[in-house]
């Protein structure tokens, strides 16, 4: 008996069948057996399935003679399936890699629940992607078992079939089925989820929900629309059969009052002539199965009046909305104006010489080379005063509550980027910000670079897609100084930015930490005991995907591999932290103790500090944490992909700062061997370090703060090859 049965439904998708049958066929989960419904497709599904069939033993197809639509085809398959839970995939839509064994893994720690939701993300057709808006329904569950009654948050799911898999004695048990029509999804879930005992969620996107540009028969206008009275019908029927089930029928009358509301609102659904039927029909049904005292608020109340109550409500909400609009709109020109006023006013105030404004990541807090610059500012001249500019309101609330800050944008903000004599970034100001004469910029950056930058994007238009290079050197023309580790950085940056700055060789003022070995209490925060070897991945985000995010390997297969006695920690690249990324397995590997998610921790150093060994690709933390002189191990699997879509300023892979491999098996068997730390890789980091750590002396961020906020002079220069000069403020300058 296998532990899935997917049954796949097929009906003019020739063109997607293929990824989808892939998709579920490759997984590294094969205890399934997969049951494909040839739904009398006129097009080539039947001969494609067919094809996989002969080939794959595990497909098995079933042609229907004439077609019976999406739910009387799943019921097809049904009594085909052995397997103990039943997976009901579309035929356009596909599997994530690893979500069968994911899910299997999350169906064995629950004890075999009667229904296990998981996460699914949508890719449009353009090429974007976008994870379930609402997957923190999911997260916080938990790891155990509940009901619908005990968790009433997990019905604010979509409610489709596809993202469950479903107990298949349960299902037999109480008969479930799929209904013909339109919406077929809805009487079978509303019973389903209302009915099971022991409902577990997967915290994982496993599914990717094609959104199609056209095809998908809901999004199409016709009076099928009208089958959503009928199926909650079945629902209402399904609930007055079961006592136990009553107290549901608020929340069901609400719920399809809502959904037929919002097939009425949209404009694409329904044929004009028909919605006064629709709605007249639906206002029947929501009279008809109101629960006795049920109260009746909020946008449902209007199923209580007439069509032409409910148009005359349409139309002064539209009314009302351009009104709205049209307010804002004067409100943020108003705002605007003042803004510029006040601006132009503190403007002509003279600059304040010991005011610094910094800023990093974006405004995302106190963060990276700027951070540093700041501590080091407050340690040695406490007459300076620091103010940090953050995005948002929320950001200010984690910042501590020593640390001074304006919000970008606002009145306080436009006074203090007026009045300052130092702005210090590792990212552009924005553009409205100008430049006062006398007022010093100092461009600290993010990191050594490999990959191309700047104006050397102007070749690569995958790499700089909604990115533009004219209006970014615009705003590097506002740099007086720009911070280097290395004479490689030096050289890059001034051929990138083509502007009127002067490189320091200063050194990273944030790798401070990690020259000197600073303290991290990482370890103790995530338990990890003391004898473990913490093996750091760091990968970076693709340029050839629009996503930004591609495995490059199953981190609990690597992490199982290590063996005992390691740690691995995954740190995503932060463009990266909100998007589906973590989705994929990273959130779920760290709930279960696999992996530790170091993604979201707010100073990389801490977490460099606290691994044995570094395993990247082409991300430029590799440059920092050379200055550890622990191993780095390069896993370059898509190198020629990686460089032909973004550009490097060299080949890593041919001057690495320790082994590299070109794919799992050998990364796998570097670490069982340990040849990651032999002497190899001992030389190869020698040099590494010796070309990429050059001014990294651990006085970088000093040095920053006494030359270029104070104007002194280190005595210390010639330590790290800086050419003296006579000017102290130029004393760090390159040659």
């Amino acid at each position: 008996m296998p532990r899935f049965s997917l049954i796949v439904p097929c009906f003019k998708v020739q063109g997607f069948l293929r990824e989808c049958l892939d998709s579920v066929l490759t997984q590294s989960f094969d205890d399934f057996e997969l049951i494909a419904v040839d739904d009398c497709s006129p097009d080539g599904c039947g001969a494609i399935l067919d094809e996989y069939a002969e080939r794959d033993p595990r497909v098995r197809v079933l042609h229907l003679p004439e077609n019976v639509g999406l739910g009387r085809a799943r019921n097809a398959g049904l009594p085909l399936a052995g397997g103990d839970y039943l997976f009901f995939l579309d035929s356009d839509d596909t599997l994530t890699p690893g979500a069968l064994r994911a899910i299997a893994d999350r169906l064995e720690e629950a004890a075999d629940p009667d229904v296990l939701v998981f996460d699914y993300a949508r890719t449009y057709w353009w090429g974007g992607t976008r994870r379930n808006v609402l997957a923190d329904v999911l997260a916080e569950a938990g790891p155990g078992t509940f009901t619908a009654a005990e968790y009433p948050r997990i019905l604010d799911l979509l409610m489709v079939v596809w993202n469950k898999v479903y107990r298949r004695e349960f299902v037999e048990e109480h008969g479930f089925a799929f209904p013909p029509g339109y919406y077929e999804d809805t009487p079978w879930t509303f019973p389903v989820m209302l009915s099971a005992g022991r409902i577990a969620t997967l915290d994982r996107i496993c599914l990717s929900y094609r959104q199609r540009r056209q095809g998908n028969i809901l999004s199409t206008t016709s009076r099928k629309h009208f089958d959503i009275h009928d199926q909650y019908a079945r629902v209402f029927a399904f609930v007055e059969q079961r006592p136990e089930l009553a107290s549901w029928r608020p929340y069901l009358h609400r719920k399809m009052g809502e959904h037929c509301l919002d097939i009425l609102a949209k404009p694409d659904r329904l044929p004009p002539a028909d919605k006064a039927e629709f709605f007249r029909r639906t206002a029947r049904m929501f009279r008809t199965h109101k629960p006795e005292g049920a109260l009746v608020d909020g946008e449902v109340a209007v199923l209580e009046g007439s069509w032409a109550g409910y148009r005359l409500r349409r139309q002064a909400a539209r009314v009302g909305r351009e009104a709205a609009r049209r307010a804002d709109l004067a409100r943020r020109a108003a705002a605007a104006q003042a803004r510029t006023g006040w601006a132009s006013l503190h403007a002509h105030r003279p600059l304040d010489e010991d005011l610094v404004v910094y800023s990093a990541s974006s405004h995302r807090g106190v963060l990276g080379d700027p951070a540093a610059v700041y501590r080091k500012a407050r340690e040695i001249a406490p007459r300076l005063r620091g103010v940090w500019v953050v995005r948002d309101a929320e950001t200010a609330g984690q910042l501590p509550p020593d640390v001074e800050h304006v919000i970008v944008g606002s009145r306080r903000y436009l006074e203090v980027t007026a009045r300052a004599k130092f702005f210090v970034n590792d990212v552009n100001w924005p553009g409205t910000l100008a430049k006062r004469p006398g007022s010093v910029h100092i461009h600290t950056h993010q990191g050594t670079p490999l990959k191309y930058m700047g104006a050397d994007l102007l070749d690569k238009s995958g790499a700089r897609l909604g990115f533009d290079v004219p209006q970014m050197l615009r705003r590097a023309d506002r740099w007086d100084y720009s911070l280097v580790a290395n004479r490689h950085s030096e050289l890059v940056w001034e051929r990138a930015y083509p502007c009127h700055f002067t490189s320091v060789r200063t050194g990273s003022p944030r790798n401070d930490v990690l020259v000197n070995a600073g303290p991290g209490d990482f370890r103790q925060r995530h338990g990890i005991p003391e004898d473990h070897t913490v093996v750091l991945y760091a990968p970076t985000r693709r340029d050839y995907r629009r996503s930004g995010h591609v495995d490059r390997f199953d981190p609990a297969r690597f992490a199982a591999d290590l063996g005992e006695g390691h740690t691995l920690v995954v740190r995503l690249h932060p463009s990266l932290a909100n998007g589906p990324a973590r989705g994929l397995g990273l959130a779920e590997l760290a709930r279960r103790g696999i992996v530790i998610d170091a993604t979201d921790e707010p100073r990389v150093e801490e977490v460099l500090l606290a691994a044995d060994v570094l395993v990247t690709d082409y991300s430029a933390v590799m440059f920092d944490y050379a200055n550890l002189d622990r191993p780095i191990v390069v896993h370059a699997d898509d190198w020629p992909a990686y460089t032909a879509s973004r550009g490097t300023y060299f080949d890593v892979t041919a001057e690495p700062p320790g082994h590299v491999t070109g794919s799992y098996r050998e990364l796998a068997r570097l670490f069982a061997s340990g040849s990651w730390r032999d002497e190899e890789s001992a030389r190869l980091r020698a040099d590494f370090r010796a070309r990429f750590c050059e001014y990294d002396d651990g006085r970088a961020a000093e040095r920053v703060v006494r030359t270029l906020l104070l104007g002194e002079a280190m005595p210390d220069a010639a330590a790290v090859r800086i050419p003296g000069q006579a000017v102290a403020r130029d004393a760090l300058t390159s040659a």
